[in-house]
């Protein structure tokens, strides 16, 4: 990883822990938890209120995705599901619901104050099929082939290797598995000076993938079946977007799915 890319990375941790702090410091208060402060196109605020309230106020307050990838991944029961970047926890909780007790959710994430807040999180919320792991998205600590799913929350966008992010969730994916995905995606006819214009990385603007960019990325890995849906604008030329994509069935024999 070059210099840059450190210095991004180390900012966007920052960024993050910052955030996890604030609500840890919140929650012990008087008052409750204090939402970190995002606009409305990020938060809490994307998920109905029937799914906010059935969560741990904690959860609610850390959420800084920019959609609900849990509603667009078609969970099911029994299915083994990894968050990429779960920050306080909220899409593993919700996934772990969604998947019950046969299944399991996990949560992967550079960060130990936001671990800290999940685990805690999970706790609350009495959820025994989740486990979180520490590590970076561009190197997940699973095994090929076992998880039937991958979701992940304006996360992706903030990774300084794409290439990797992309490549390593191919290879934790059982063959037929799938992702469900909500990222910041740019018009193809904006360059990526113009995306830094729209937005800093950390605040997840410019480090978004074109919709080309995108799909060209994950055909490369290996996905086909490819979606890359805009769900509102956040920028100029930027969008949130639902992004879905499948491992072809024939992909290797899906034997490693121990866990």
């Amino acid at each position: 990883m070059n210099e840059q890319s450190t210095d991004l990375r180390e900012a966007v941790r920052r960024r993050y822990a910052a955030a996890a702090v604030k609500v840890t410091e919140g929650a012990a208060a008087c008052c409750g938890p204090e939402p970190v402060e995002v606009d409305d196109d990020f938060g809490s605020t994307l998920y109905p209120a029937d799914e906010r309230d059935a969560l741990p106020a904690e959860a609610v307050a850390a959420s800084l995705g920019c959609g609900n990838p849990t509603a667009v991944a078609e969970l099911r029961a029994g299915e083994r599901v990894l968050d990429l970047g779960s920050g306080g926890g909220i899409d593993v909780l919700l996934s772990a619901r969604r998947v019950g007790p046969t299944g399991k959710a996990y949560g992967l994430d550079m960060t130990d104050e936001m671990l800290e807040l999940a685990v805690a999180n999970a706790a609350k919320a009495g959820a025994t099929n989740v486990e979180f792991l520490k590590g970076t998205i561009e190197e997940i600590p699973l095994p090929a082939n076992t998880v039937d799913v991958v979701i992940s929350n304006c996360v992706i966008n903030l990774s300084t290797d794409k290439a990797a992010v992309f490549a390593e969730t191919f290879r934790v994916l059982r063959p037929g598995g799938r992702i469900g995905v909500s990222d910041i995606v740019s018009d193809d006819t904006l360059t990526v000076e113009q995306r830094g214009e729209r937005g800093d990385h950390v605040g997840c603007i410019a480090g978004a993938l074109s919709f080309a960019e995108y799909r060209a990325g994950l055909e490369a890995a290996g996905f086909t079946d490819i979606e890359i849906t805009p769900t509102h604008p956040v920028a100029d030329g930027m969008h949130s977007a639902v992004v879905r994509a499948v491992k072809p069935a024939e992909t290797g024999n899906g034997s490693e799915r121990p866990l």
